[in-house]
């Protein structure tokens, strides 16, 4: 592989969309090439493995179990600095025959990984609202020892509240519609760009399930 040509190639491009490199822009091009050097090593991979609503003190409660792993180019991506956004979407719909499904409630929860250089220890931030690079206070803060035990916390979300009662229709059809996904656009641009056309980073899963009526009365 020719890297001095491909480095004149996405510098030329990043110049287009006007962007102008720079020492970190070059630790971004350097962290896409790793990536690309991993490609064929395990990547990324995320599945559901367990979806549960229950009612409980008047509200929906959502246990869901994620098998979530990482594969070189994200985990080469966090030790060089880069903290990594998920987001998981919890959403309850009411059947209509007559029009679109209308949605009744949404729930949301944001995680935002990041690893400590100097104390090398993993960060994780939790909170019901997008977490960005300057609003953290908001939000949960755990540290661990390891990746493993920050991606445990991650992997299971356990005794959500999705829904009040009082949002559910007891003589309607209704669905809930899960999705969880590594948000590539919390990314810096650059990071973007080079993403995109990485398997690692393009980690989704979405489900639907229909609700039983004891759940909705």
């Amino acid at each position: 592989m020719h890297w001095v040509n491909m480095t004149v190639f996405i510098t030329h491009c990043w110049r287009r969309v006007g962007i102008e490199p720079s020492a970190w822009l070059a630790k971004a091009l350097a962290i896409a090439l790793l990536g690309l050097s991993g490609a064929w090593a395990n990547g990324s991979s995320v599945e559901l493995t367990e979806l549960m609503p229950v009612r409980k003190d008047n509200a929906l409660l959502l246990n869901a179990q994620l098998k979530l792993e990482l594969g070189p180019a994200v985990e080469d991506a966090l030790i060089k600095g880069l903290a990594v956004h998920f987001v998981v979407v919890a959403e309850v719909y009411r059947e209509r025959w007559y029009w679109t499904d209308k949605k009744t409630s949404a729930s949301s929860r944001y995680y935002r990984l990041a690893f400590q250089p100097l104390t090398r220890r993993w960060r994780l931030n939790v909170s019901s609202e997008p977490i960005s690079g300057t609003g953290l206070a908001g939000s949960i803060s755990q540290n661990f020892e390891t990746l493993s035990e920050a991606l445990s916390v991650i992997r299971r979300q356990s005794a959500w509240k999705i829904a009040d009662a009082q949002s559910l229709e007891p003589d309607a059809r209704q669905r809930l519609r899960y999705e969880f996904k590594l948000d590539v656009s919390q990314l810096p641009r650059p990071f973007q760009i080079a993403a995109g056309s990485q398997a690692d980073w393009n980690l989704q899963v979405i489900k639907t399930l229909s609700l039983s009526e004891e759940l909705v009365r």
